[in-house]
């Protein structure tokens, strides 16, 4: 059985509507969690996706505290903070852009990508109009959520 706490979920996404759907019930298995969370997630408005992106560090910045967020996040933006001086200040630049134009922080699944890469995302990204950033938005935080969902599942076993 997999019963995460608020503080879990929290860690995961830190939409309350998100957090009130998937907690407070034990799921037979991981695979049920994160269906759960994918319902979850398909049915946040638009207010509820921004609260949970308030939560995440802009790629690049130096996440402090000892939250299971903040280690999470730390380890997750490791390729952006060990990037090349000249790519950190294109991040940090393309996040000052992306902010004005779209309102949010720039949101990517860092795990398993390069600073590169994600740089590269970003500039394709602020070509979007604001109904394919949505998209693109809601696509990225399913999979950070998915995967730190399954980190829980990890961290349990």
């Amino acid at each position: 059985m997999v019963e995460p706490s608020t503080e879990e979920l929290a860690a995961c996404c830190a939409s309350r509507r998100w957090i009130a759907a998937v907690g407070g019930r034990a799921y037979p298995d991981l695979a049920a969690l994160r269906a759960a969370s994918r319902r979850a997630l398909d049915g946040l408005d638009w207010a509820d996706v921004e609260e949970a992106l308030a939560a995440h560090p802009r790629i690049g910045d130096r996440v402090g505290g000892g939250t299971l967020e903040a280690r999470w996040s730390r380890g997750e933006q490791a390729a952006a903070r060990a990037a090349e001086t000249d790519v950190q200040n294109a991040l940090v630049a393309g996040n000052r852009a992306y902010e004005e134009r779209f309102g949010h922080v720039f949101l990517i699944r860092a795990s398993g990508r390069s600073a590169l890469e994600m740089l590269a995302a970003l500039r394709e990204r602020l070509g979007n109009d604001p109904a394919a950033e949505r998209d693109a938005v809601r696509r990225e935080l399913a999979e950070i959520v998915d995967l730190r969902l399954a980190r829980l599942g990890e961290e349990d076993a």
